[in-house]
């Protein structure tokens, strides 16, 4: 390998798999040339399969064939896990042994021979024989959430926590990154989990596991937290210092098929909410009481690692770095001065991880921080070009025009103006769960109706739920109590005092999802029932095209804010190609889609044959 490096390039192929999100990550010389996700491929959601798709792409982006990779890592260490799933059904028996029996089929063909399993798959990539396959390696799983979050971010030294349901033992672990090393200072351990408690009230409210915490943390703002005492009286015991110890009798994720069990149901005088049944005002209740229990573990585990490390920065990866409403509240009565968190959070992110681990790490190079994060606006899927665009329209018989961009961004800022809703398609593809501008739909955020319309008519999705923000990174302040980037929408900050519309007397009294159609503010579509608002920044220099619109936007109507969500309907991957895109496009009712330069208006499409069935096509989340 020092010959190779001296000689010539070298590339690193990160993967992460088996679990969910499945995603691969190809580094050059340590720098991202392309990271992508599986479900955006295979349009099956949270993909756990091999992620043979993504790893085609990340080669075919570098015009590279495997053999051309030195390495390949995985992001974590199965053999570790296997370990843990077994020590934890010895501890719990007998009461696990459904559990047992139902995961040990799996493993026992799958999991536990894992690296046979890789070795497979990268031979039938590469086409090749298994001796000719890459260096394969394996990270830690929260090595490579740290490795993710502190190797890509704009800083020398900084302060890590890693906070997810569980990697191989870790559930929650604390880092200090130097240059081009990150050491471990401590960590929680298997059962006892932030990420699994929230998503055991994630399960408790009726929805699913690994994908409708988003939707919990949208709840919460409905309700009132009255249980956070019997929450931190009885299911978790939190020390000052953040660190914590569940009451494992509440709980079935040990030993069974669901995340709570009837004690923990007796505890709040309910049941679990069916999926799907209306929400309660207890619902929200819940959903606000352990909202306010996670941000203020996280707020106390992060004055922890203030006083141990010292430093000004604080970096988070790990699956509860997700949780918006939680860093905004770090960000703005946190004890460090900067926050950076990793814009693929979850698993996914661990491909990147890992491969940069690989290379700081094993290899030892050093890294070059150069005030800005490494990530390349987290634009790092496939993109496509307006020949390719015309070609897949073409076959799809669709009618369209080609607009050069001086004409096309005032033609859509008139378009948005009136109301209409648009796709936007342009540019590489996002990496990490959140649309940035790359495969978006986007609105007006003054018009009333928009939440509503995006979410019922469009999204197919709950009417609660809350859409973001693109602002011009200049004018974010005078939109939001915020002073500084937040690029990977991630942030969830206030909206300013003086665009705050006043409530009724008769308004106050509402409760609950009564409160949704109430405009809270002059940008109503954006602004969530508590007056805050999950902000992306838009930057002319990670993405021109979009900056441009917001601009022609701001130009005509003297709002610097689109409603930004992600260009899907619920239960779909975020669209990949032309192809999804018109598809999504035409079972929606937008009204215009946007590929690049290629418009289309619906009311000129032809008809689309296609019944309603394609709504079962993808699972509910």
């Amino acid at each position: 390998m020092a010959t190779r490096m001296e000689s010539s390039t070298n590339y690193i192929l990160g993967i992460s798999a088996y679990y969910h999100d499945s995603a691969a990550a190809l580094l050059r010389n340590g720098s991202i040339v392309a990271a992508a996700q599986e479900e955006r491929f295979t349009r099956k959601k949270h993909d756990s399969s091999f992620p043979v798709h993504a790893v085609n792409y990340c080669l075919d982006e570098a015009g590279i064939r495997l053999a051309d990779v030195d390495s390949v890592v995985f992001y974590d260490k199965p053999l570790v896990k296997f370990e843990r799933l077994l020590e934890t059904y010895v501890s719990y028996a007998p009461s696990g042994i459904r559990s047992f029996v139902t995961a040990m089929p799996i493993w026992l063909k799958e999991k536990l021979y894992l690296k046979s399993t890789l070795k497979r798959e990268l031979v039938e990539i590469g086409n090749c024989k298994k001796g000719e396959i890459p260096n394969l390696l394996f990270a830690e799983h929260h090595q490579s959430h740290a490795a993710s979050a502190f190797f890509f971010s704009p800083f020398e030294d900084a302060a890590i926590l890693c906070l997810d349901g569980v990697g191989e033992w870790a559930t929650t672990t604390a880092w200090h990154g130097k240059g081009n090393h990150i050491e471990s200072l401590w960590e929680i351990d298997f059962p006892h989990s932030l990420g699994l408690l929230y998503s055991a009230f994630t399960y408790f409210t009726g929805f699913r596991v690994n994908s409708g915490e988003y939707k919990l943390m949208g709840l919460a703002p409905y309700g009132v937290p009255k249980y956070v005492d019997l929450i931190t009286d009885k299911i978790i015991k939190v020390k000052d210092d953040g660190t914590f110890k569940l009451d494992m009798q509440y709980f079935n994720y040990c030993t069974g098929l669901t995340m709570t069990n009837d004690r923990f149901a007796d505890l709040f005088g309910r049941p679990a909410r069916r999926p799907e049944a209306d929400l309660s005002q207890d619902d929200m209740d819940i959903a606000a009481s352990i909202q306010v229990v996670t941000e203020e573990i996280v707020m106390r585990l992060a004055r922890t690692l203030k006083k141990e490390t010292g430093t000004n920065n604080l970096c988070l990866a790990g699956g509860v770095a997700l949780n918006c409403v939680s860093n905004g509240k770090i960000l703005r009565d946190g004890p460090f001065e900067n926050l950076w968190i990793q814009p693929a959070a979850g698993d996914a992110g661990g491909a990147i991880g890992s491969a940069s681990v690989v290379w700081h790490e094993k290899l030892g190079m050093e890294r070059a921080v150069s005030g800005s994060d490494l990530m390349s606006g987290s634009y790092l899927g496939p993109k496509y070009d307006n020949k390719e665009i015309r070609r897949t329209f073409d076959q799809c018989g669709a009618v369209y025009q080609e607009v050069p961009d001086d004409d096309l961004f005032d033609k859509l800022a008139e378009v948005l103006d009136d109301g209409a809703v648009v796709g936007w398609f342009q540019g590489r593809m996002e990496f990490g769960p959140r649309a940035l501008g790359g495969r978006s739909i986007i609105g007006d955020p003054r018009n009333t109706d928009m939440q509503s319309v995006m979410n019922l008519k469009i999204k197919y999705r709950e009417s609660f739920r809350p859409f973001a923000p693109s602002v011009l990174e200049e004018r974010v302040s005078d939109y939001f109590e915020l002073d500084e980037p937040s690029p990977y929408m991630l942030i969830v900050a206030p909206v300013q005092e003086h665009l705050r519309l006043s409530m009724t007397e008769e308004q106050e009294k509402l409760f609950g999802i009564s409160k949704l159609n109430v405009p809270r503010s002059e940008i109503p579509a954006v602004t969530h029932v508590d007056y805050s608002a999950r902000v992306q920044t838009v930057s002319e220099e990670t993405n021109p095209r979009y900056y441009r619109l917001l601009k022609a936007f701001d130009s005509r109507t003297g709002c610097g804010v689109l409603v930004n969500t992600s260009f899907n309907v619920r239960g779909e991957p975020i669209v990949c190609t032309p192809e999804d895109a018109y598809r999504c496009f035409m079972r929606t009712e937008m009204d215009y889609l946007v590929v690049e330069n290629i418009l289309l208006r619906k009311e000129d499409q032809p008809h689309w044959d296609d019944d309603e069935t394609w709504k079962e096509e993808f699972e509910l989340d």
